[in-house]
């Protein structure tokens, strides 16, 4: 897992995806985010119950900072979670409307989302520190 930031020009980004701008660089805005954080917020969502893509890309942005996954994207990365074991699928026609391809979960995955977890406190404390250390001055 990386933290990494970004350095942004407000032409070339939606002014709705914008950070707020640094007062002595009014061009630049600086974005932090955590790198690949959609697939712990993946596995997270079917670590709750199966779902299908539809109801994924719904709630995806509650929990990966607010911003809708392109479709495209999100059923190539299942498959990429499929074949890394991490995830199964199967086609259900039970469900209202036409049949839905229906991801859930495999243990690898809850592994592999408990690895996400514990990865993420550290990270969680290294931000405390440096948010700590920064609202003392910088000491």
């Amino acid at each position: 897992m990386y933290l990494t930031y970004v350095i942004v020009h407000p032409r070339k980004i939606s002014p709705s995806r914008l950070p707020q701008p640094a007062p002595d660089r009014p061009e630049w805005a600086v974005r932090a985010r955590v790198e690949r954080f959609v697939e712990p917020a993946l596995l997270l969502l079917l670590k709750e119950r199966p779902r299908h893509g539809y109801e994924l890309i719904e709630l995806l942005p509650e929990l990966a900072g607010g911003e809708r996954v392109d479709v495209g994207n999100l059923y190539r990365f299942l498959r990429r979670l499929e074949s890394e074991g991490l995830v199964e699928s199967e086609w259900r026609g039970d469900l209202p409307g036409p049949a839905k391809r229906t991801y859930r979960l495999t243990d690898a995955g809850e592994r592999v989302l408990g690895q996400w977890a514990d990865a993420l406190r550290r990270s969680r404390e290294e931000v405390s520190a440096f948010l700590d250390r920064y609202e003392k001055g910088g000491e």
